[in-house]
Parts: C-alpha cells; sequence; structure tokens
C-alpha cells in the first residue's frame, strides 16, 4: 500500500467514525487531512474549526486509527495531545496532531535453548522481542510486575539468564522459589529465608546487602572522579517480590531497608550498579517513590487495565492498546534516549531452559 492510498484508508476511517461525533466536519468539507510520514501520521485540523482540538480528540484519534492500522502498523499510546508546529505560512493549518508508530506489532522471540542463545550473545544488548531490545549500558533499573501466575518468574529467569554473562548478580529471593533454584543450576549465591529465623533478621541480612553495594558505588564514584571514562562490570541487585519483604517487618528494619533502596536506585547509574525489582505491584508499601522514579524499563505482565497499571504507568490509559491473549503477555516501556517515548504490548520470549528451573 502507498502512502497516498494509506492516506485515502485513514481519511475514510476518520471520516466515517469521527464525522457525527464532530457536528459533520470532516475531510469531505476541508475540516482536516492525514499526511503520512515514516515515523507516523499527522492529523491536521483547519481551524477555525466547530469542534475542540483537545486530548479526548487525540484519544479518540488514536482508538479509530490504531484499530484501523493493526497490524500493519502499532500505534504509539501517548499520555496528552502531541501538538507538532507544521512549516508555512498559512495560520488554519500551522499545527497538527502527531501519532508516532512502529511497522508491524509485537511479536514473540522463540528460543530453542536459553543457555546457548544467552552465551552466544556478544554484546550488553537483550533482546526483548523481535525489533526491540535493551542495551543494558543505558538502563538503570528494571521492574517486573504482575499477578500471581501471570508469568513473571518465567520472565525473571529470561532476565537472569540473559545477565549472568554480563553483569555480577546480588540475587534476593524471599520466598525461596525460582530465583533460588536458577541459582543453584548456576552455582550462584542467593539471599533467602531459613528456617528457625525471623523475619526481621532475614531483612537484616539483605540490607548488609544492600549496604554493601551502596559501598561499591561510592568506591565507583571515587575512580570516576580521577577517571571519567573508567569502565566498570555491571552489578545487579535482584529482588523477587519486594513486597514480601516489606509487609510484616520491624519498622526500623523497613526503612532501613527503603533508605538503602533508594540511595542505590540514585546513585547507581553512572557507576553501572542496577535493581532489577519483582511484585505483585508497585504501590508505597513495597518500595519507595523515590526508587519508582528512576525506574526505566517498566514491564506489566497479565491482566491489563486501569487498576493493574496505575502505579507503574499512572499516567496512561490503556484502552485502545491492543494485548496479544496468551501468558506473559502485558506491557512494555523503555525509558532511554534511544526509543520514542511509547508503551507498547509485549510478549515474553517463549524459551527453553535447563529442568528443575521452573
Amino acid at each position: 500500500m502507498t502512502d497516498k492510498q494509506l492516506e485515502q484508508y485513514l481519511l475514510q476511517s476518520l471520516n466515517m467514525a469521527l464525522g457525527s461525533q464532530m457536528q459533520g466536519e470532516t475531510s469531505y468539507t476541508n475540516s482536516f487531512d492525514v499526511k503520512i510520514q515514516e515515523e507516523g501520521f499527522l492529523f491536521l485540523p483547519r481551524l477555525p474549526a466547530g469542534y475542540i482540538i483537545d486530548d479526548e480528540l487525540y484519544q479518540k484519534i488514536f482508538l479509530i486509527a490504531n484499530a484501523a492500522l493493526y497490524p500493519q502498523y502499532t500505534l504509539l499510546k501517548q499520555n496528552s495531545a502531541y501538538f507538532v508546529p507544521m512549516v508555512t505560512e498559512d495560520i488554519h493549518i500551522q499545527r497538527g496532531l502527531f501519532f508516532p508508530w512502529k511497522a508491524g506489532i509485537s511479536k514473540r522471540l522463540i528460543i530453542p535453548d536459553l543457555e546457548r542463545f544467552s552465551a552466544s550473545q556478544d554484546s550488553t544488548n537483550i533482546p526483548i522481542m523481535e525489533n526491540l531490545e535493551i542495551d543494558y549500558n543505558k538502563v538503570n533499573h528494571i521492574a517486573i510486575s504482575g499477578s500471581s501466575g501471570s508469568g513473571k518468574s518465567y520472565g525473571l529467569v529470561y532476565f537472569l539468564t540473559m545477565l549472568n554473562p554480563i553483569s555480577d548478580l546480588v540475587l534476593i529471593d524471599p520466598k525461596f522459589d525460582t530465583p533460588s533454584r536458577w541459582a543453584k543450576v548456576n552455582g550462584l549465591k542467593v539471599i533467602h529465608p531459613e528456617m528457625n529465623r525471623s523475619k526481621s533478621d532475614f531483612v537484616s541480612e539483605i540490607n548488609e546487602a544492600l549496604s554493601q553495594s551502596l559501598n561499591i558505588i561510592y568506591k565507583r564514584q571515587a575512580i570516576l572522579y580521577e577517571k571519567p571514562d573508567h569502565e566498570f562490570t555491571h552489578l545487579t541487585i535482584v529482588i523477587d517480590e519486594v513486597l514480601a519483604i516489606s509487609e510484616g517487618v520491624n519498622k526500623a528494619i523497613k526503612e532501613a531497608f527503603f533508605s538503602l533502596l533508594a540511595q542505590i536506585a540514585l546513585l547507581g547509574r553512572a557507576t553501572k550498579v542496577h535493581l532489577l525489582l519483582v511484585s505483585q505491584r508497585f504501590d508505597y508499601n513495597s518500595i519507595p517513590v523515590s526508587v519508582r522514579e528512576q525506574l526505566n524499563v517498566l514491564i506489566q505482565i497479565g491482566n491489563i487495565n486501569s487498576k493493574t497499571v496505575q502505579f507503574l504507568f499512572p499516567d496512561l490509559s490503556p484502552e485502545g492498546i491492543v494485548i496479544p491473549i496468551g501468558k506473559g503477555t502485558g506491557l512494555i516501556q523503555i525509558i532511554d534516549n534511544e526509543h520514542p517515548y511509547q508503551v507498547l504490548p509485549l510478549l515474553i520470549p517463549t524459551y527453553y531452559t535447563r529442568k528443575g528451573i521452573l
């Protein structure tokens, strides 16, 4: 389909769906136009107009166009109207609403042997889906959220296996479950609860590990002061089910845990110290707000609605985003200087790994 044909198709879709809502103003009456660009399309209103150009109109156009373009393009959901200026002297058409897109739809990776696939990677890039990967050199912290049975542990094992060759790992597993089995198979130490031990004692051990990681950050900062271009080995602190740590523990110990977590989140970027946090939800009881604000890879797995996305994507309305059906599906947002602002449908890779982990 040529750009001209696509423009006509979009105009027809918008005319039919919007005409009755905008007092009959359509492209046939020269009220608006559509222009295709490489990175998306423009809705060009002609002003003055008999309809209001606001967030509500933007979201209506998104709903219409996203369904009309599927599966050739995926529109990238924006939190509010995306205005762009047009290069023209005509004041009537000097602004447009921009709808960025990516070609095609999200497609799941199929990996026959996860360990071999991980060992074959020769960079710090972590593949997520077809045509989507994360450069770990440009990632601060990762959060994976989802209800029980949504596929969080499955996704966590994928990240652990992909990170193992490129990062040192500090593993914390309050449920003594999947991450502990993965660590045993891969010969790594994991901090987990033990019999005849109090919850406060367990969290105190976690705080000690976090304190050691914070000291590493301070030492690396001192090195960077003398050698700004020094390259460090990545260090990733992995905490499965953060909410299980902070609930039901002594207040002073919980506050110390939150304080250490916040300091690592704020200071870890330049020194390549990362957090990989997993939780059923990321409300103020699970992590401090300051930590949540430093997360730049956000993954929500499972049922997607306004309630489930309220903590990781507080400004996002998921309406209109086409979420694939199946386990290990949801939303992902990567906030860095490589990707445009985007919240994309996610399909966790399907992989096969060693027995006894999952």
